[in-house]
């Protein structure tokens, strides 16, 4: 596939990655920061991911469907854990995530 043909996983991850910045920026002002330890991690993990595989998208990666699984995955993970906290970035931050996943999955197939 061409880059252009990555177009729509491109702005998923794009989108997920902005999702996870926002989450994670946002979860380091709550008051009980504690609580919220694994979600950041998880927004750090998943915004890196998928930054990284939307570059390597761009620059034509042969590793294509590797990156797609381990993106799904870890987007997976991410969303499972913002969805379990009720705060509007948290429940953002899941519905990107599951979005990303799916995209990341069509391509790991």
């Amino acid at each position: 596939m061409s880059h252009e043909q990555y177009q729509t996983v491109i702005k998923t991850l794009h989108e997920c990655m902005e999702a996870c910045n926002h989450c994670y920026d946002a979860c380091l002002k709550e008051d009980d920061i504690q609580m919220m330890s694994d979600c950041i991690r998880l927004d750090r993990e998943c915004a890196d991911i998928c930054g990284y595989f939307e570059q390597a998208l761009g620059r034509g990666t042969p590793f294509v469907s590797e990156l797609a699984g381990v993106c799904a995955q870890i987007c997976e993970a991410c969303g499972n854990e913002c969805k379990k906290h009720d705060h509007d970035h948290c429940q953002k931050c899941a519905k990107a995530c599951f979005e990303c996943a799916e995209e990341c999955r069509k391509l790991a197939a």
